[in-house]
């Protein structure tokens, strides 16, 4: 027997009303739109994704996990931007399959991850579909007018950084589907855990208008996004690989099979921040990380040209068989 599922509004009432109860202007969800105030001296920062089932996440992950990850895809956009989240709409496109009880912890992990990052549901829609469940989040956020960060500001001679480790999720997704067996247990938990809850830098973020002259989120892949920020500066980034910083399941995985290299620098779902800024920026930057406890690794720089270029510990240019993730 399939399970047992409310109607759209009992679901709306029942799940998500009570996620929009702290904001007067979402009036409990029970109008076609919000009505929201933007503190003054702030802009709006808007940013929507969605995850597709097979393609995001697989289909038997838990519940709750699927809602933080597509809220978490989110916060480390506007993180990236430099920006203080606020608010959000959902569109959730629930299978048939899926009864109340998935419902509910769906709604469960949006409320566990709404008391941690301070944001609020304001509206959105549900539907059912007879395709892959799909969920969609439109961030709102604020940022002091002038200080949002955007791809297009590094200069030539400028660092590039990145924050935390890099290649944890894909291998992540590797170890999800059974691969990856010379780890421990633990090491493919940690990798798994990764991939299934990223953590956005939304604390970090706002701390790097000022400091950072460009900056973007790493889910592409680190290649990829690092081109997205070469092509709109129109320069060319050089990284040493070898300063990529890793974790150590992560290190234990390449030490087992050198190849997944290459997966690390270009598998995406990693949700740090990539961001450039000058040489003199340097103990700000130390700083900044002393404080906020998050990692922050000079990788390489930014030149005169067009392009990424990975230089390997030979110094050789690596050859890379993709850039990153693509959907088309």
């Amino acid at each position: 027997m399939p399970p047992k599922r409310s109607g759209e509004f009992e679901i709306i009432a029942r799940y998500f009303a009570p996620l929009a109860a702290g904001v007067a202007g979402a009036f409990g969800l029970t109008d076609d739109a919000a009505f929201l105030d933007v503190p003054d001296g702030h802009e709006l920062v808007a940013k929507t994704d969605s995850i597709v089932a097979t393609v995001h996440f697989l289909p038997d992950d838990p519940p709750d996990l699927i809602a933080r990850k597509v809220l978490r895809r989110n916060l480390s956009d506007l993180a990236a931007k430099g920006a203080t989240p606020r608010w959000y709409l959902l569109d959730a496109a629930f299978p048939k399959r899926v009864g109340n009880a998935w419902v509910s912890r769906f709604a469960k992990g949006l409320a566990h991850d709404q008391a941690e990052f301070d944001v609020s549901l304001v509206g959105g829609d549900t539907k059912a579909t007879p395709g892959p469940a799909t969920f969609a989040i439109t961030l709102l956020g604020i940022v002091r007018p002038g200080r949002g960060l955007r791809r297009n500001g590094a200069r030539a001679g400028d660092e590039v950084y990145v924050t935390g480790t890099i290649g944890d999720a894909a291998l992540g997704l590797m170890a999800r589907r059974g691969k990856l067996r010379s780890l421990t247990a633990k090491q493919r938990q940690h990798l798994i855990g990764r991939y299934q809850v990223p953590r956005p830098r939304v604390a970090l973020g706002p701390q790097l208008p000022g400091i950072a002259t460009a900056a973007i989120d790493i889910s592409d892949g680190l290649v990829a996004d690092l081109g997205h920020v070469c092509e709109t500066s129109k320069l060319c980034a050089v990284i040493d690989e070898t300063s990529v910083p890793l974790s150590t399941p992560a290190k234990a995985a390449l030490a087992a099979r050198s190849q997944l290299m290459e997966q690390v620098l270009t598998g995406g779902d990693d949700y740090e921040i990539l961001f450039t800024a000058p040489p003199a920026a340097a103990p700000e930057i130390a700083r900044l990380a002393a404080a906020s406890g998050v990692a922050m690794t000079r990788i390489g720089r930014m030149e005169a040209g067009r392009g990424v270029s990975v230089l390997d510990a030979r110094g050789r240019r690596r050859k890379l068989a993709q850039g990153g993730w693509t959907h088309f």
